[in-house]
């Protein structure tokens, strides 16, 4: 994870960028796939993570 953009309680629209990770040397954005609140933030910059891991839980609003 190389950057964090939202916190828990955060209200997000759909397709906003929820943090940013590198894998194989090229960045990937992390987008909400609906419009919500940020329930649950699992990571934060400088971790590593495992492919099926759970990053970030956005609860519709």
């Amino acid at each position: 994870v190389v950057e964090l953009r939202v916190a828990e309680g955060d209200s997000v629209t759909a397709g906003q960028v929820l943090l940013i990770m590198e894998a194989m040397k090229m960045e990937h954005t992390v987008t909400a796939p609906q419009d919500g609140t940020v329930a649950q933030v699992s990571v934060v910059a400088g971790d590593q993570v495992d492919a099926d891991a759970l990053l970030i839980v956005v609860a519709e609003s």
